[in-house]
């Protein structure tokens, strides 16, 4: 069965495009291109798309606001279109926080539809967003740990994600008692993104959420964020670890790339880390969960059924990297209890 898919996009010349990526691929129906949110209303009624492109910066009534009450009225997958800046990053997390699936840069003037590699990473978040699944909203849920006994110095957690990532791991380290260990997290954002995402998620957790910086000492009560155009890795000196980014090629597709950083924790933490792996598209994380898993660590994967895009940790856990395959609501728990199980 086709994919059926509505363009809403502002820029006559941004929509034209984007309607002929669509149209070039035979896994899709194109039903309707919209130019505003009254038209792209209308058309949702009409032809109740499987997916939706949908443009942020529309006049009158904005692609996040649209989001807001289609989200209430009709939910419906989206992928966001944006130019990827540091000014659009704040309406990108909170489209993402009312259900946006994914999010897309703008395609540039003079680009043309046959454009292969542009083509190709649109029409691939379509199809992933088109087949999502959404659970139920955890957030108001409590965790068991409102403190741990103690202060791990020696432990290290490490959270990797990609396509849902941004509010798995939201739900995540939002339920982490202030005195949690040390933990890492690469997440697959451009640069700009990751900065207003540490600075939300420090908004609302209890341990401190910062952008990791080259060099700095790894404390518990702390979350260090992978920047956008860096991979970030763990090394151990004497008895403390501290950050390294790595301007290196990407790896597994990626920078930050969750394999670079679980390698590093294999090396240099063994079994004093702890490992999760997070909803997301492809198979970045898998390799380094393995080693990570063969070091000793203990490892989770995010289920099927919790997970937005059931691809990451499906890909881990076929190749036997998870020591538990945990839902989303019980992640957190999950996690430290393992923490506290573990010797000092």
């Amino acid at each position: 069965m086709l994919i059926k898919v509505l363009v809403v996009e502002n820029s006559a010349l941004v929509r034209q495009m984007l309607c002929d990526i669509i149209r070039a691929d035979k896994a899709f129906l194109l039903v309707g291109a919209a130019s505003d949110a009254h038209v792209a209303k209308r058309m949702v009624q009409e032809f109740r798309p499987d997916v939706i492109a949908l443009d942020v910066e529309m006049p009158k009534v904005s692609g996040v606001r649209f989001l807001e009450v289609m989200m209430k009225a009709m939910p419906t997958p989206v992928v966001m279109i944006s130019a990827l800046s540091k000014q659009k990053a704040n309406d990108i997390l909170r489209a993402l926080e009312l259900g946006a699936v994914d999010y897309m840069a703008k395609p540039k003037v003079g680009i043309t539809s046959g454009d292969q590699k542009y083509s190709y990473v649109f029409t691939q978040k379509l199809k992933a967003a088109a087949r999502s699944t959404r659970s139920s909203p955890t957030h108001a849920r409590e965790c068991q740990h409102a403190e741990l006994r103690k202060i791990y110095t020696a432990k290290v957690i490490g959270i990797g994600a990609s396509t849902g990532g941004a509010e798995a791991i939201k739900d995540v380290i939002m339920h982490f008692p202030s005195n949690a260990p040390a933990t890492v997290m690469s997440l697959h954002m451009p640069p700009g993104f990751t900065t207003s995402y540490s600075h939300r998620l420090n908004q609302l957790c209890k341990i401190a959420v910062k952008e990791a910086k080259d060099g700095e000492q790894l404390l518990p009560g702390n979350a260090y964020l992978a920047p956008g155009n860096r991979h970030l890795m763990v090394e151990k000196k004497g008895a403390n670890y501290w950050l390294k980014l790595d301007d290196g090629p990407k790896v597994t597709g990626h920078k930050p790339s969750v394999d670079v950083m679980f390698s590093s924790l294999a090396k240099h933490a063994k079994k004093n880390a702890v490992g999760v792996l997070l909803t997301g598209m492809g198979k970045d994380g898998a390799k380094g969960m393995t080693e990570l898993k063969q070091a000793g660590a203990v490892t989770f994967c995010q289920d099927k059924n919790s997970s937005l895009i059931y691809g990451m940790p499906r890909v881990a856990i076929e190749l036997g990297a998870a020591t538990h395959i945990v839902s989303l609501s019980h992640m957190s728990d999950a996690i430290l209890d393992t923490i506290e199980a573990m010797s000092s």
